[in-house]
């Protein structure tokens, strides 16, 4: 991990419905926190396209995406990528861990922070 890269510890695993995501603040970043089945991940918050709340948006479990409320673009929760127009875009992936239980989201610089 990068010196400049901070863990915010967000949220318990529990507290978070599998399928479902929520947006935090961190550091002044929106960040959407997204859970499916045990896994959680962790993007920029703002349609690349449309300037919304992901957040607000449908969780695609099998497919590993989240879709923007506004125009129904889709993210791909790993790699931040647009997968659907009008986003062309990509948008900032985080890294994230579960520690104790606990949700922990890296924002900064290096290897488990942003990758955009």
């Amino acid at each position: 991990m990068s010196e400049r890269a901070v863990r915010h510890t967000v949220a318990a695993l529990d507290d978070l419905e599998p399928g479902t995501a929520r947006r935090f603040v961190l550091d002044g970043t929106d960040v959407s926190v997204v859970r499916i089945d045990d896994d959680v991940y962790a993007i920029s918050d703002t349609c690349s396209h449309a300037q919304v709340s992901l957040s607000d948006g449908e969780v695609w479990c099998e497919e590993r995406e989240i879709e923007c409320p506004k125009h129904g673009s889709t993210f791909d929760l790993t790699s931040g990528e647009p997968l659907t127009l009008p986003a062309t875009q990509p948008v900032a992936v985080y890294g994230v861990d579960v520690v104790d239980g606990q949700i922990v989201v890296i924002i900064g610089d290096g290897e488990n922070g942003a990758t955009r």
